[in-house]
């Protein structure tokens, strides 16, 4: 059986102020920063054969501070969603937006409803799952993919279907997430970290 940590990257100003934040290229905040070393120091994360991010700057600073590494494999796949005219914006200052009251509406339907000049649910989901599917056909026996909420909402979502959990208790906090046991290519079981 191999093994997987999928993880989200820590903690970015964007988080902070609770804006819509997909693939603006941010660095950690010094908060996330310093969250990272404390998990490393106090959780620390046992070496793998493969380390893996989206190739975003969060990312790759969080998979960096937690194991002194830089990622094997980038993944464009697993970004955060393109929020498009959304990104950097807050629920605050979008309520009020038609565009943005469409895309909300759609999300918890059939999400086909794109954000003006991002993704839409549905286009985002299967591109995740395309990530997905290109991580467990990869060649290891140990991984550590460090990638985003969304991103591991929709991976477990999709691995873990009788899980009696939506799509936003998947998702998990900054620098946690879930060890996976992958049969074969299957993912099989798994435990949060």
């Amino acid at each position: 059986m191999r093994t997987l940590y999928l993880l989200r990257h820590s903690l970015t100003e964007a988080n902070e102020r609770r804006l819509y934040c997909g693939w603006t290229d941010l660095p950690l905040s010094p908060a996330g920063q310093a969250l990272a070393e404390q998990v490393r120091l106090s959780a620390p994360l046992p070496e793998v054969s493969l380390y893996v991010t989206s190739g975003l700057r969060r990312a790759d600073e969080t998979l960096a501070l937690l194991t002194g590494r830089a990622p094997d494999l980038t993944l464009p796949d697993l970004r955060e969603m393109h929020f498009g005219r959304f990104e950097l914006h807050s629920y605050e200052e979008l309520k009020g937006d038609g565009d943005y009251q469409r895309w909300i509406d759609d999300c918890m339907g059939p999400g086909i409803v794109p954000c003006p000049g991002g993704e839409s649910q549905r286009a985002f989901r299967e591109r995740v799952l395309r990530g997905g599917e290109a991580l467990l056909g990869a060649s290891w026996e140990s991984a550590l993919a460090v990638v985003h909420g969304g991103v591991i909402a929709n991976l477990m979502a999709r691995w873990f279907p009788d899980e009696p959990r939506n799509f936003y208790e998947w998702q998990p906090g900054p620098c946690a997430g879930y060890r996976i046991g992958i049969d074969g290519k299957t993912p099989v079981c798994f435990e949060t970290v």
